[in-house]
C-alpha cells in the first residue's frame, strides 16, 4: 500500500517536531533554573541549591528521554 507510508512518515515528522519543541522549552527552563539557583546562591541562600541540582537532573533526564524518542522514530521513519 503505497499510499500509507508518505502519512506514516508525516506523523513521525510531526512526532519528532513536538519533541524537539519540548526540549527547547525544558533546556530554557534550565537555563532560568541555573541563572536563579546561581543568583540566590551568590546572596547567600545555601539552602536553594540542592533542590535544584535535583530538578535540574529531572528536566536533563526528560530530555535525554525525548531525545531517545525522536531517535527512535527517526529510525522507524526513513529505514523502515
Amino acid at each position: 500500500m503505497p499510499s500509507a507510508e508518505p502519512h506514516k512518515q508525516r506523523r513521525g515528522l510531526v512526532a519528532i517536531d513536538g519533541a524537539m519543541a519540548l526540549i527547547a522549552i525544558i533546556l530554557i527552563v534550565q537555563m532560568w533554573l541555573l541563572s536563579a539557583t546561581l543568583e540566590t546562591y551568590l546572596a547567600g541562600h545555601t539552602g536553594a541549591v540542592v533542590p535544584a541540582a535535583l530538578f535540574s537532573g529531572l528536566l536533563f533526564s526528560g530530555c535525554l528521554a525525548l531525545n531517545l524518542f525522536v531517535d527512535r522514530v527517526d529510525r522507524g521513519t526513513w529505514h523502515s
